[in-house]
């Protein structure tokens, strides 16, 4: 890795690559723990979306095609900028990610169909729209909260920990020494960079693997990696108004303020999230982060609030069965 690369290493956020690392997961057949929430909410409407043929593009298999990790340049990047991309793909572009996913194994008659498909790209597009719509789409705005800390986190600790300490916090599998980036014990090295820089994605499904998505086109390399938080990411948030201690102590709006802040969100989130107005949120913000109970920070045009460890330890102890 180059000093090139390493000033040219950012974050960015990948919908798309959610949608992938998601995919996986269902082909897998196997929901981890931390994501039975999740699909809990969503198999429902799972039957809106083409699983047949995403989860023959997206089997669980050692390689995911690279093209669904493409198109991320930033924390604004949105997944309708990530679809054009992808109808913007040859069709041998396709056949060839294809293949590789698929390697010696026969190749379902499915995507045979769709790599030979002049509008295959249109329609896996479509396809990928219409599961992100049920599936993620729904749930990005807490998505995208638990993202924000993430990057929060760790911009906070570069210039105690520098970039070998960033780099190496993301992941077990990640490491770095005098030949540059390690990744689960392969280095990535100059030849896979190229100057291009790295972007650092983290997703909300990845956990617990990292994925290095070499570079693509003119998109340099993607480094993704599980977010903090995601372990509560999709447990209850305990939103309900406290009717014990907490509530007669805090009032029932601040009590459910309080208990939702287990994962950041702005005045606007929480607000349509627990039925208040804005600008009682508002208020009521104010005053806790004045007792020390919520901290905030900016990222963007927005401001994200969480509770502070101590306000985690007086909700743990409010709850019913917690010590007090």
């Amino acid at each position: 890795m180059s000093m090139t690369d390493l000033a040219g290493m950012r974050f960015a956020y990948s919908p798309l690559a959610e949608v992938a690392e998601s995919l996986w997961m269902i082909s897998s057949g196997r929901i981890r723990p931390p994501y039975r929430g999740w699909f809990e909410a969503v198999r429902g409407r799972l039957r809106r979306a083409d699983l047949r043929l995403l989860t023959a593009v997206v089997p669980a298999r050692p390689m995911v095609a690279r093209f669904l990790f493409t198109g991320g340049h930033d924390p604004s990047t949105t997944i309708e900028q990530q679809l054009e991309l992808v109808r913007e793909l040859p069709p041998d572009v396709i056949r060839g990610e294809l293949c590789d996913v698929w390697g010696d194994g026969p190749m379902p008659a499915l995507v045979q169909q769709l790599a030979g498909d002049p509008s295959g790209a249109c329609r896996l597009a479509d396809a990928l729209w219409d599961y992100w719509s049920v599936a993620i789409e729904p749930h990005w705005s807490r998505i995208r909260s638990v993202l924000d800390a993430d990057v929060v986190y760790r911009a906070s600790g570069l210039p105690k920990a520098g970039v070998a300490g960033l780099v190496t916090g993301l992941h077990p599998k990640v490491s770095m020494d005098d030949k540059g980036l390690r990744v689960g014990g392969g280095t990535v090295g100059g030849e896979d960079l190229a100057g291009a820089g790295l972007l650092l994605v983290p997703s909300a499904f990845a956990w617990p693997h990292v994925v290095l998505s070499p570079r693509y086109d003119a998109n340099p390399p993607n480094l993704v990696y599980p977010a903090r938080g995601v372990g509560d990411l999709w447990e209850a948030t305990g939103t309900q108004a406290y009717d014990g201690a907490l509530a007669a102590l805090l009032g029932r709006s601040r009590a459910a303020i309080l208990a939702a802040l287990e994962l950041p969100y702005s005045t606007t989130e929480l607000a349509a999230k627990l039925g208040q107005s804005p600008p009682a949120v508002s208020q009521h913000l104010s005053v806790l982060r004045r007792s020390g109970l919520v901290t905030s920070w900016r990222v963007g045009r927005s401001v994200l609030y969480q509770r502070t460890a101590l306000a985690t330890s007086v909700v743990e102890a409010s709850r019913p069965g917690g010590s007090g």
